[in-house]
């Protein structure tokens, strides 16, 4: 990362000066939603909505599926706040930029972070629609040296070299699938890692032979820069995969993916994604412990 664009640790802090001067709402649990998936902010109750373009520092997203707003209000009970859209390092946002609203959410008193994503499944016995509980990640970008944590350390947010393993809290996965069992949706449910790889291009057949081979489930182009900083900063994690297609893993398939085909699928499988959120978010217990 070079350093011009690396952001004054001061630059958090007005961003959640700003907001907390425009919302009465504390949120104690952030939601980071991905491509075609940013209905769930829209069953907030007493909510607060501000255009990305309107808060100080915030980047701008530019894909098709992200509506671009930052959503503050109740979901069942817990103060919330939710992005309608995140930002991808394609879009040409550094990885600063990119885990920016991470490191506010936690100056804002967020203490556990949700992400969903579409993905691309690898794993044989996948199916498109099926949700994928994410257990752990491989960050492509992060292991070329592209990590959103690179430069001067700010020891106010977390330490120099934070541990990775065990990123994604067993709890709340554990909490997640035996909600799924209690919502009758467990037949479509996984447990898998996921891979983020930089994008825009999807993969080519190679290189989704390649990340079978290395265990990989499900492959996409976010949410690894945003739950690393999360980690660092620590935030408590959980996160969501939506499979919106099939990787192309054989040089005989004529099959291709496109991006409206993911959004498609999202429109699909959504009210079921939504449904598993709001109830984890339901029984979670907001002081950094499972109910």
């Amino acid at each position: 990362m070079h350093s011009k664009d690396q952001i004054c640790p001061d630059d958090y802090q007005k961003t959640a000066s700003w907001l907390q001067s425009q919302t009465h709402h504390r949120p104690k649990v952030a939601i980071i939603c991905g491509s075609g998936l940013g209905m769930l902010a829209d069953d907030f109750k007493c909510q607060d909505s501000f255009p990305y373009s309107d808060i100080p520092g915030f980047p701008q997203s530019t894909v098709q599926g992200h509506a671009g707003r930052l959503v503050f209000g109740e979901l069942k009970g817990k103060t919330c706040v939710c992005m309608q859209g995140r930002f991808h390092m394609y879009e040409g946002h550094s990885l600063s930029k990119t885990t920016f609203p991470v490191r506010v959410f936690k100056l804002l008193g967020v203490e556990t972070l949700i992400v969903t994503n579409a993905a691309g499944s690898l794993a044989d016995s996948y199916q498109v629609g099926d949700i994928m509980i994410i257990k752990d990640h491989i960050n492509f970008p992060g292991l070329a040296g592209l990590n959103p944590l690179n430069g001067p350390n700010d020891d106010k947010f977390g330490p120099r070299f934070p541990p990775m393993s065990g990123v994604y809290d067993r709890d709340l996965r554990k909490m997640a699938l035996e909600l799924c069992k209690r919502m009758g949706v467990s037949q479509f449910v996984q447990e898998g890692v996921y891979c983020m790889v930089g994008g825009p291009n999807f993969e080519t057949v190679a290189e989704a032979r390649l990340l079978h081979r290395l265990g990989v489930d499900a492959v996409g182009m976010s949410t690894a820069p945003e739950v690393v900083v999360a980690s660092h900063c620590g935030l408590r994690v959980f996160g969501l995969s939506l499979i919106t297609n099939k990787v192309v893993k054989s040089y005989d398939d004529t099959e291709s993916v496109n991006h409206d085909a993911v959004l498609e699928v999202g429109k699909l499988r959504s009210q079921t994604l939504q449904s598993l959120v709001t109830e984890l978010v339901h029984w979670m217990d907001i002081n950094n412990n499972t109910a």
